[in-house]
């Protein structure tokens, strides 16, 4: 199965609802919850990484505007209350790897944080550590590396020196097929209106001077190949 770029094209439009993570999409696969195209190829994926002993396991796909909400109020109170930082101290330190509300990518039913479930770890498994060489990711990062792209997934977070946003993520794949028409759907958006609108634990600290540098850097400075 191999999955070439002219299929990236526009084919379908998606609401800013769904793209928010505010409406309600058909999902596919027990522990799997992608949209049907996604959870097809992933299926294709997991199938020859097994036949090379790799046991991809989804650890977090879609996710509601609810559900990323109450992660970001989750860590914004434990900041600032339990550690004593400054709202944008706390903000700051929020999205290095979690999104705000209504901007995240899981909303799309595209994308999966991954692990290689034969192996046995302790404590967090989303550590950038447990993908290198010697951890008990290794060699699930190696065959993606040289597989994920045939099944239309891409590293979305690269671990480049120059980019910006959120921190290198070698859990976190995209499949690009959708992912790419929806970016640029949702790039097309008042995304700084939208988010002066919603209202949640911290935002009020959200000026349009960090929205603007949020875009740019979060949403925005991802690996090219999903722009």
């Amino acid at each position: 199965m191999t999955i070439h770029t002219a299929t990236w094209a526009q084919t379908a439009a998606y609401d800013i609802s769904e793209l928010m993570g505010k409406a309600d999409i058909d999902l596919y696969g027990e522990g799997i919850n992608l949209r049907k195209e996604a959870h097809d190829a992933f299926i294709e994926m997991k199938k020859a990484a097994y036949q090379d002993g790799i046991s991809i396991e989804i650890v977090s796909s879609y996710r509601s505007f609810d559900r990323q909400l109450a992660i970001f109020e989750r860590k914004y109170l434990q900041y600032t209350e339990d550690d004593g930082m400054e709202p944008l101290q706390a903000i700051d330190k929020i999205i290095e790897y979690s999104t705000i509300p209504g901007t995240s990518r899981h909303h799309w039913g595209t994308e999966i944080d991954i692990i290689d479930a034969s192996k046995n770890t302790e404590g967090d498994v989303l550590v950038p550590t447990k993908f290198e060489e010697g951890g008990p990711f290794a060699d699930l990062k190696v065959w993606m590396d040289e597989h994920a792209r045939e099944y239309g997934f891409y590293l979305v977070y690269t671990n480049e020196s120059k980019r910006r946003g959120f921190k290198y993520e070698p859990w976190h794949y995209s499949y690009a097929p959708l992912s790419v028409p929806m970016l640029e759907i949702f790039r097309k958006k008042n995304i700084l209106q939208l988010l002066v609108e919603e209202d949640f634990v911290g935002s009020e600290f959200l000026t349009t001077g960090f929205i603007k540098t949020y875009i740019r850097d979060n949403i925005l400075d991802i690996n090219r190949v999903l722009l």
